[in-house]
């Protein structure tokens, strides 16, 4: 259901006075988003993000459930080979990518949350019709069409965050969302480990079919939350430039993709998608690497995960905290990239070492890599909200995700092949590569920031 940059997104889950989105605002609106409510440090004090906040739980409890029963259903129920596995979620992960952009915009011409519940919808009917599945064509177009709606509706998921969230408290909500988004996962894969301990195809399918009905359950909570009436029109209409053109109030006056015109945002974009490298790191590199290269216990593998949720919980919302500002986001991207950096040559030092020095090492690396983690996706959070501005978010969004869900597909070919494959100089090349991609945001910001005033952006 969902991988790692839907997990930053859902998740893989935000101007004026604060007020309560989900209806008319009263005299004070609620407590800022990064601050907790007295007597509360789990529930979020806005009632807006506890809404989306059930959301992603139900989403990603599903997402836990599929991912963990996901490859053995593949195959020993479908009973596919490992290579056509692998060459039907390339396949699907392309998909993925293509869809994004499309998606986006169809937000902003019909609205975020129908086009959102649509989307949904046809993910449930199609991860349901896995049960159905007796032939690989059948397999590659299903998942296909999958992988396209699910990272499709990521992008116009991000955009309804800035239609129902205030600008000053989207990227927080989003920190407070990640965090519902690993606990919602962790619960789901526990779930998943009672169907792998049964080891048949009943329970197989019994999670599959599951996740399908999380699906459902997700549209028609999507399809109850109330939307500003406001922030639908503006979306709907343009945003800034008014009404369409053709006086029809529903097709935006531009038909070309805004987003795909501006080029410091695609420069951003791409930054951070390089910046996402981290995560088939951590779930391809570090395991490869620990398993063949280093004396470590294989347990340390899962030893990695558990130290990177634990952190990402703990830290998520706090890493928000003063990346309003576009210039601060990005010394704060700056920052993850050089954190980022050295948990590759942290990584890099456990090979040759005793085998319990070598698990010390590969977790200090790991717990610096969830350190860059945390500030690159509160960093990049912060830009694809404001370099956009109060505009066609559906299209913004929906490139940005298309960076990210291309850094998703060809992430692990990367890391196993180039980083693996080169040992000690593989790691130092990706330590540069992250480093250079956050220390660039700095002057692409300020290219994007010179590019607003001089089009009166």
């Amino acid at each position: 259901m969902t991988t790692s940059p839907a997990r930053s997104a859902v998740p893989s889950p935000a101007a004026g006075p604060p007020a309560d989105p989900a209806g008319p605002a009263g005299p004070a609106g609620p407590p800022p988003a990064d601050r907790p409510a007295p007597g509360s440090r789990l529930l979020h004090p806005d009632p807006m993000v506890r809404r989306l906040a059930g959301i992603t739980l139900v989403n990603t409890v599903g997402s836990g459930l599929s991912l963990a029963v996901g490859v053995l259903f593949f195959t020993r129920v479908l009973g596919l080979s490992a290579a056509q596995l692998g060459l039907g979620l390339t396949a699907a992960g392309l998909c993925g990518v293509l869809a994004s952009v499309p998606a986006g915009r169809a937000a902003d011409r019909w609205g975020a949350r129908p086009v959102l519940v649509v989307l949904i919808t046809v993910n449930a009917l199609g991860t349901a019709g896995y049960a159905l599945v007796h032939s690989y064509p059948a397999f590659l177009v299903l998942a296909c069409l999958v992988s396209a709606v699910d990272r499709g509706a990521a992008a116009v998921r991000n955009a309804l965050y800035a239609e129902v969230l205030p600008a000053d408290r989207r990227v927080a909500g989003r920190a407070y969302l990640r965090v519902v988004t690993n606990v919602g996962l962790c619960l789901g894969t526990a779930l998943g480990a009672v169907a792998l301990q049964v080891d048949s195809r009943p329970a197989y399918l019994t999670a599959i079919l599951a996740d399908a009905v999380s699906y459902l359950v997700v549209a028609v909570l999507f399809h109850r939350l109330a939307v500003p009436v406001a922030a639908a029109v503006s979306s709907r209409t343009g945003g800034a430039g008014g009404p369409a053109a053709d006086g029809s109030g529903g097709l935006p006056a531009r038909r070309r993709n805004p987003a795909l015109r501006d080029g410091p945002f695609l420069v951003v974009t791409v930054l951070n998608a390089l910046l996402c490298l981290q995560f088939a790191m951590l779930e391809v590199g570090v395991p490869l690497w620990v398993v063949q290269h280093t004396e470590a216990p294989r347990i340390t593998v899962a030893g990695t995960l558990i130290v990177n949720t634990l952190l990402v919980i703990t830290l998520q919302v706090r890493a928000t905290r003063g990346t309003e500002d576009p210039a601060t986001a990005a010394r704060v991207c700056g920052r993850a990239g050089l954190i980022l950096a050295a948990s590759c040559l942290v990584l890099a030092l456990a090979h040759g070492l005793p085998a319990a020095v070598a698990a010390v090492v590969v977790l200090t690396g790991v717990a610096l890599q969830a350190f860059g983690e945390v500030l690159s996706q509160a960093g990049g959070w912060a830009l694809s909200y404001d370099l956009a501005g109060e505009r066609d978010h559906g299209a913004y969004q929906g490139v940005y995700n298309a960076g990210s869900a291309a850094s998703l597909m060809i992430g692990p070919a990367v890391v196993s092949t180039a980083v693996i494959g080169w040992g000690l100089l593989g790691w130092v090349a990706l330590g540069v590569l992250l480093a250079a991609a956050g220390l660039a945001m700095g002057p692409a910001v300020r290219w994007a920031r010179r590019q607003g005033r001089a089009t009166g952006g």
